[in-house]
């Protein structure tokens, strides 16, 4: 066990670490990984630790990183790439998209891609543009690609370590505005987390808030709030966006009837409006008021000041769940 709490982002490295000294096939491929070890210092001591070789410092060209990345995963490798922001990866979706994503398909089977794209993503850094971007969406469309959200310490370092041993190609997003917001205490026992679930957190019974990364947070924060007002929230965790357990909030939905979804994303065909579409599909005579989705705006992230006034706040989902509640 970490001999002290740790951060997400000290989360990523010791799960790192542990891959790299467990599986002699895998290697890190970034921009600045290796001498140092990072834009966030994911990578920080891995490269002296592990040699040139398994943490390799690329070019600045995020196109020939991707290419790179699902070459050496047709090769028997587990490549581990980073790309440093989340706006910088629009030059890799062509090799994401017509060839991680489908090569078992394309080779029926024959051939696998267990490739691990790390993504620092989301906003709340006050960085300027392209550098908090919640571009999830992007990959929830993608047939054949894994889409994973960490939202703790913990959940980051058993999450990941599915990632790196999932055979297929894994988009990991790992939320910037929490990597040092807190921490908690995370083993070091090479224990993966299971993919293709939601984690309820929080148990309630008047209303459900559905959300990933991290919103998590101010989720929690939300539940806590109303449970002052005698308002019981359950909180779930999405974690792995795609493919999606929609069981678990369907569940959840079944005993509570109403539904608050917190996307960070954009509001129009985000993530969430999938979840919203499925409980009007399969749990429409479960709900007793109308789904929510508490978004930012449908414009491009606002620099510096009004940042943190474009991102969903604990303020507005406490709200929005109380207008479920009103609406019944």
């Amino acid at each position: 066990m970490s001999a002290a709490p740790i951060t997400l982002i000290e989360a990523v490295t010791q799960a790192l670490a542990h891959e790299l000294r467990n599986d002699d096939s895998v290697v890190l491929l970034g921009e600045d990984i290796g001498i140092n070890g990072g834009v966030f210092r994911a990578t920080a001591g891995l490269q002296k630790t592990f040699g040139d070789q398994r943490v390799l410092d690329t070019p600045l060209d995020e196109t020939t990183i991707a290419g790179l990345a699902v070459g050496m995963a047709t090769q028997g490798m587990k490549p581990i790439a980073e790309v440093q922001f989340d706006g910088f990866v629009y030059p890799m979706l062509d090799h994401l998209i017509s060839h991680a994503a489908r090569l078992r398909n394309r080779t029926r089977g024959r051939m696998t891609c267990p490739m691990v794209l790390r993504v620092p993503w989301g906003g709340g850094i006050r960085a300027p543009e392209h550098h908090s971007e919640a571009n999830e969406a992007l990959f929830t469309n993608v047939p054949g690609l894994r889409v994973v959200a960490a939202s703790s310490p913990q959940r980051a370092y058993g999450l990941l370590l599915a990632a790196i041993r999932d055979p297929d190609p894994v988009i990991f997003l790992e939320p910037k505005r929490i990597y040092r917001q807190y921490k908690e205490l995370v083993p070091d026992d090479g224990e993966a987390l299971p993919l293709d679930v939601c984690y309820v957190l929080r148990d309630g019974a008047d209303v459900t808030i559905v959300t990933w990364g991290a919103q998590v947070k101010e989720a929690l924060e939300a539940a806590e709030e109303l449970a002052k007002d005698g308002i019981g929230a359950e909180v779930i965790d999405v974690a792995t966006l795609r493919p999606f357990d929609f069981d678990s909030v369907a569940e959840s939905v079944a005993k509570t009837g109403r539904c608050v979804i917190v996307q960070e994303a954009p509001r129009s065909a985000g993530f969430g409006a999938e979840i919203a579409a499925q409980l009007a599909e399969k749990s429409m005579f479960d709900l007793v008021a109308p789904v929510e989705r508490v978004t930012s705006y449908d414009v491009p992230v606002p620099l510096f000041r009004l940042e943190m006034k474009y991102l969903p706040s604990t303020a507005k989902i406490v709200a929005a769940a109380k207008r479920t509640l009103a609406a019944s």
